[in-house]
């Protein structure tokens, strides 16, 4: 008995037509462009979208930039201001300093002046060492005349020398105070006119106490003493 291979159904499948296929792939065309078309749109308001917000970011980075550097520079004028008030506070309160300076010398010009004209305790301790030195000279039988050179004249001398010291300082002092503005830097402000007034005092009165030392050193106003004539 003959065995038969038995074989398999073949399921028919309906004909194609034509026309068919080619409406399918222009539907697909159709799909592809619609989803590129689709995908365009989505990429290009992607785009859009992250336009304004990298422009708002590079604006934000560029105000931060500018107000960043604004700070540093109010902060480089307040340091240069703060240095320029420093350097104000140094040049007032030296010129300050200056301006007292000279009116306490104004004021010792004429303390000295009369210190020279009345006399001071240096120029008594001097005349009393002067006499003592002359009784010492004159103790082994002085002459007269020599006594009163050596006892009286020298204490006399050493006083008008030392008043005339006195009123020396007062001259160069008083000096000193009215032709301090004419050297160093010079001032805004003009030197009060009391400064150079009391300092014009203190010239006249140092001025006044050397003349008259000189007067008494030299026996220009009072004369020494002579002894009377011995009855021969």
């Amino acid at each position: 008995m003959n065995s038969t291979t038995p074989t398999t159904p073949t399921t028919p499948t309906d004909p194609v037509a034509e026309g068919d296929g080619e409406a399918n792939t222009a539907e697909r065309t159709t799909a592809g462009k619609g989803v590129a078309k689709t995908a365009g749109n989505t990429a290009e308001k992607a785009v859009t979208d992250a336009a304004p917000a990298e422009e708002s970011t590079t604006r934000l980075d560029k105000e931060a930039s500018e107000s960043g550097a604004d700070a540093e520079q109010d902060l480089d004028q307040e340091r240069h201001d703060a240095d320029l008030d420093l350097d104000l506070d140094d040049d007032e309160a030296l010129k300050e300093s200056s301006g007292l300076g000279t009116a306490a010398a104004a004021v010792v010009s004429v303390g000295l002046g009369i210190v020279s004209l009345s006399g001071a305790w240096s120029g008594r301790v001097a005349a009393e060492r002067e006499t003592l030195i002359g009784q010492f000279k004159t103790s082994s039988g002085a002459t007269a005349a020599q006594q009163i050179s050596e006892i009286y004249g020298d204490a006399w001398h050493a006083t008008a020398l030392v008043n005339g010291l006195f009123g020396l300082l007062a001259l160069f002092v008083g000096v000193y105070v009215l032709v301090r503005p004419a050297f160093g830097a010079p001032s805004a402000h003009p030197q009060p006119g009391w400064i150079r007034a009391v300092a014009k005092g203190g010239i006249a009165l140092g001025l006044l106490g050397v003349l008259i030392a000189v007067c008494m050193y030299f026996d220009l106003i009072v004369a020494l003493p002579t002894a009377p004539a011995t009855a021969g």
